[in-house]
């Protein structure tokens, strides 16, 4: 990496998932589209095919006119080959297949157990992490042997125990989560403060929040722009419209799996007092399952959806065939910023400004006091060159701390099971989760769940 003129030549950055059809190609808009930045990425994936496209796709992206960061892509056979020598890894992988998802989503069905998303809370969270654990094992080992100095940023989910691996196995790892669910609550902020306080044109960067929890469980218990608290604003807001929710200028967005409402939000908020800071369909996740998962319809009157895997199992030929006309040069990406931060917390570490963003990582400088020392959080963080200074959330209301501390509890035990290949633990963990406890289901129902599950997806590792 060489500094010159305000501006980062020959960065070497290691992409650990480079066949991604989706996270990579953003990575490469938003470097393309940074003048500050040149470099390698070196893409490394178990589909070395994929990686090899993502190669040809972003060397093509590099070379036109309009790209202002000029980077090589090349493909790497090895971790050691991708990591030795580099200065910053990404890491987004898919732990398992989408046959492996939809045991994980689906099966607990068989006991009410609904989910809404799968990868981060509930029965599919914890099977999911089951998967991924392993590999992050080996992740952080390679970092340990190859690039013990680098900057790591994950976004794979379930984020809490992608970091909390990385840094169990390799304690001076200098690693941290990105998550833009944070983000999606500061756009619905700025679009509350422009209705109710009738401003135009606020940028969403410029909604000042703290924000405390675990991922996918977060919350802010301040909220302002430009010196107007926006709590008032959100209630006022939730006072009038709590029935429809808010879902923009198109209500039509609503037949989207992915996006929501709102209710959930404002619901927890008359409950809590605070501003859940994730989409609807991860905090339903987190709560008892008698609260927004109690079955199709109940999610349903809450205005979010439930996502199958047979869909993700459609969208992913969409993107197949996409990187296929990718590849071939029938389309061209199209320079957009994405919204992610990635490249402007890369700027920030290499020393090309201060950066205050949310961040997930151990909670050993007591971001959050009354959480463990041992749990990863989500809090904001100062980025500045070569340094994280995590931002003291302060404590979480004792209501919220609650319902937070059993998630916390079962990383712990997820971690262990994962480790020692311990179905017991796995089983533990699932009776003290909430959407499983709300079902009031029998030791021997989940027994024989935790063990189904575990059976049809890795069978090849744990055996039968």
């Amino acid at each position: 990496m060489l500094y010159e003129n305000n501006q980062i030549r020959d960065l070497q950055i290691a992409y650990i998932g480079g066949g991604s059809r989706g996270w990579a190609w953003g990575l490469m808009t938003d470097l393309a589209m940074d003048p500050q930045l040149s470099g390698t990425v070196r893409l490394y994936d178990t589909n070395a095919e994929a990686a090899k496209q993502n190669e040809i796709i972003g060397n093509r992206l590099s070379a036109r006119e309009d790209a202002a960061g000029k980077w090589n892509y090349t493909t790497c056979l090895t971790l050691e080959q991708a990591l030795t020598g580099c200065d910053f890894v990404i890491i987004s992988i898919l732990p398992g297949t989408f046959d492996d998802m939809a045991v994980d989503v689906h099966l607990p069905e068989r006991l009410g157990i609904w989910q809404s998303v799968g990868d981060t809370a509930g029965p599919g969270g914890m099977m999911r992490a089951l998967r991924t654990i392993p590999m992050f094992v080996t992740i952080a080992q390679a970092m340990r042997d190859y690039s013990p100095d680098a900057w790591v940023i994950n976004y794979t989910n379930p984020m809490s125990l992608c970091i909390k691996t990385l840094y169990h196995i390799f304690p001076e790892i200098k690693a941290f989560g990105c998550c833009h669910e944070v983000f999606g609550t500061q756009k619905l902020l700025k679009e509350l403060c422009e209705r109710e306080c009738g401003i135009s044109d606020i940028d969403w960067h410029d909604i000042d929040v703290n924000v405390m929890g675990i991922n996918h469980f977060t919350w802010f218990d301040r909220a302002s722009y430009r010196g107007i608290d926006l709590f008032p604003v959100f209630e006022h807001y939730t006072d009038h419209h709590f029935e429809e929710g808010f879902t923009g200028d198109n209500p039509q967005h609503l037949d989207s799996h992915f996006l929501c409402a709102h209710r959930v939000k404002m619901d927890l908020f008359r409950k809590y007092g605070l501003i859940a800071s994730a989409g609807d369909r991860h905090l339903a996740e987190f709560m008892p399952s008698t609260e927004y998962l109690k079955d199709p319809d109940t999610v349903k009157s809450w205005r979010f959806a439930l996502t199958p895997v047979s869909w993700r199992k459609e969208e992913l030929q969409q993107r197949l065939a996409r990187s296929r006309r990718l590849v071939s040069g029938e389309e061209e990406i199209q320079l957009e910023h994405t919204g992610e931060e990635g490249v402007m917390l890369i700027k920030a570490l290499c020393g090309l400004g201060r950066l205050i963003s949310n961040v997930n990582l151990p909670n050993t400088d007591g971001q959050i006091p009354n959480l463990p020392r041992t749990a990863v959080v989500e809090t904001n963080a100062l980025f500045s060159r070569d340094h994280i200074s995590p931002v003291a959330a302060g404590d979480l209301p004792a209501p919220v701390q609650t319902l937070t501390l059993p998630h916390v509890e079962n990383h712990e035990r997820i971690l262990k099971a994962a480790i020692l290949k311990d179905r017991a633990l796995v089983v533990q963990a699932f009776e003290q989760d909430p959407l499983v406890k709300g079902k009031c289901c029998s030791h021997a129902d989940i027994q024989a769940l935790v063990n189904d599950m575990i059976d049809r997806t890795l069978s090849d590792t744990w055996g039968r």
